[in-house]
């Protein structure tokens, strides 16, 4: 039985602390998932700031934010660390998304990659306009990730759908 949403099922809602970079500030605030609704949402947990793939991940997800944008999609990272280190994540990287904190993993463990040992699962979960989760990968390795053109053809059937 796998854990976590499947799709085609509600995504769990949640509230997270965050920030995200705007222009030279990093703006914190909270980050609710049915605030997003009406629009998609990728949801791309990884296990931690400042690591060598999740900075490659991460910088290659900023970059294509305006692909996103196009398939009016907003980007989330959310990983085990703190707001003050996401701060300066983004900072080092110029990463553009929110960066969300999920300290206590309550959020991994609801959609079922939380993992002893690493923390969390590099993960990224779809989630349409509904608020229904329509496509997810969740790696066992954690050593690669899902490429911007991947999510991007996912997000265009969506969109058609």
């Amino acid at each position: 039985m796998a854990s976590g949403p499947q799709p085609g099922e509600h995504a769990p809602d949640f509230v997270l602390a965050g920030g995200a970079l705007d222009g030279d500030a990093f703006e914190r605030r909270d980050y609710a998932l049915s605030a997003a609704h009406g629009r998609n949402v990728v949801l791309a947990f990884y296990p931690g700031d400042n690591t060598a793939v999740c900075t490659k991940q991460l910088c290659s997800y900023s970059s294509g934010l305006d692909t996103f944008e196009g398939l009016d999609a907003e980007v989330w990272g959310i990983s085990p660390q703190g707001v003050d280190s996401h701060e300066s994540f983004a900072r080092a990287h110029g990463l553009r998304m929110p960066l969300l904190a999920d300290t206590g993993r309550e959020i991994a463990r609801a959609y079922g990659v939380a993992a002893p040992g690493i923390g969390v699962r590099r993960s990224v979960f779809l989630i349409g306009p509904d608020g229904v989760l329509r496509w997810k990968h969740v790696a066992l390795l954690g050593a690669t990730f899902q490429s911007l053109d991947t999510l991007a053809a996912k997000l265009s059937g969506i969109r058609t759908a």
